[in-house]
């Protein structure tokens, strides 16, 4: 698996848990940057050398990608398809926002060789929405959603947060409802944190906001396991969600669903993927490289015909082992017994067995969490780091 991620930081409105690479504004420089990206694509596919890898996923993040004009956009995964070769069936991903999709919209996302939008909803909760930031109301996703399955879109995904100001059981519930109406065949759940440098974390840190509490959070969590399976959705990693259509991906343990998302897959694989654009990670080669922040600074740096490389760093074995357990650990297939042996865990020793009889483990000869361990997999998997 090899992945291309495309960031486009450019915001209507900064949420206010929002702690991205954004901008609002810059109405100005979004054309430029768009053809920056394209241009960055070129060096960054030269600095791979001859042996390149087919594509299997390019997801658009941002941001609000949708802000890029639709032929701009396009133009961005045309080049990307003339420089390196792209697996038939590839999924080609654009993160939208509900009040940015509109008919022409997603008929450019269409006509661009867009299969996938993920679309962040995040509450349809007039109330919650207001606390967050958000630039929609309730039901503009809904509208969106029309107009991108009109144009053929074929696979949606729609982004949950929980835990919320002006949130409470009945509303999250109300929320999972009106996401699951709407048919998507992928949804993602994420409890909210508050960064520091964020308006809640402002708010927090004045005392003027209390975060959502770990119990509150995991009553959220469970409500969101029951309500997604009652409605066909397999429960494949940590936050994530996809329609259980009866097809199924290759994997170590326990099949994942064939509507997961193949770029989230490369990363919790540890796959190597390019990033491109402004704040944009990437790993290839073993080496994990970021990308400069500021919008100007990067298409400075682009202009003059350099990548905009702000930094790189390459883990050392023992933290590679580390950070592969913890990925491999947030999808419910996990590790075999013998992967994971090579990580340093013995899947019938002590650590295991006390996390088995605590019901985060799943039974079997391999080591997967249940969807109570995937709540606390950060603690998990510190048990089980050698």
């Amino acid at each position: 698996m090899f992945g291309v991620y495309v960031h486009v930081p450019f915001c209507l409105t900064r949420c206010h848990y929002c702690d991205f690479v954004t901008y609002t504004g810059m109405e100005g420089l979004r054309r430029p940057y768009a053809a920056a990206l394209a241009a960055e694509a070129e060096l960054a596919v030269a600095a791979l050398g001859p042996e390149r890898p087919e594509v299997t996923s390019v997801f658009v993040g941002g941001g609000t990608p949708t802000l890029l004009p639709p032929a701009d956009l396009a133009r961005v995964l045309e080049r990307l398809r003339g420089l390196l070769a792209h697996r038939p069936g590839a999924e080609v991903t654009v993160e939208a926002n509900p009040e940015t999709v509109d008919r022409a919209v997603a008929e450019g996302l269409a006509a661009a060789g867009v299969t996938r939008v993920s679309m962040g909803a995040q509450s349809f909760d007039d109330r919650v929405l207001g606390a967050l930031g958000r630039p929609h109301d309730a039901r503009q996703p809904g509208r969106a959603v029309a107009a991108l399955r009109a144009a053929g879109i074929g696979t949606l995904n729609l982004d949950l947060i929980f835990g919320c100001p002006h949130e409470d059981a009945a509303s999250w519930a109300a929320t999972l409802a009106a996401a699951v109406a709407l048919g998507p065949e992928h949804l993602s759940a994420y409890a909210l944190t508050v960064e520091p440098a964020t308006k809640f974390g402002r708010l927090v840190a004045s005392g003027r906001m209390e975060p959502p509490g770990e119990d509150l959070l995991a009553d959220r969590y469970e409500t969101a396991c029951a309500t997604l399976a009652g409605h066909g959705y397999r429960h494949y990693e940590v936050s994530n969600w996809a329609s259980d259509d009866g097809r199924v991906r290759d994997g170590p343990g326990t099949p994942l669903p064939e509507l997961a998302s193949r770029h989230n897959l490369t990363y919790w694989r540890r796959g190597g993927y390019l990033g491109l654009g402004a704040g944009a990670h990437e790993f290839t080669g073993g080496t994990r490289r970021w990308n400069v922040a500021g919008v100007p600074e990067y298409l400075a740096a682009v202009t003059a015909g350099r990548r905009p490389t702000a930094g790189e760093e390459r883990l050392s074995a023992g933290e590679a082992a580390f950070e592969l357990l913890a990925l491999r650990l947030r999808t419910a297939d996990g590790l075999d017994a013998g992967e994971a042996r090579r990580l340093g865990v013995d899947p019938a020793g002590p650590d295991v067995a006390v996390l088995r009889a605590a019901g985060l483990l799943a039974p079997g000869p391999g080591i997967a969490l249940t969807e109570r361990g995937m709540f606390l997999h950060g603690e998990v998997v510190t048990r089980l780091a050698p």
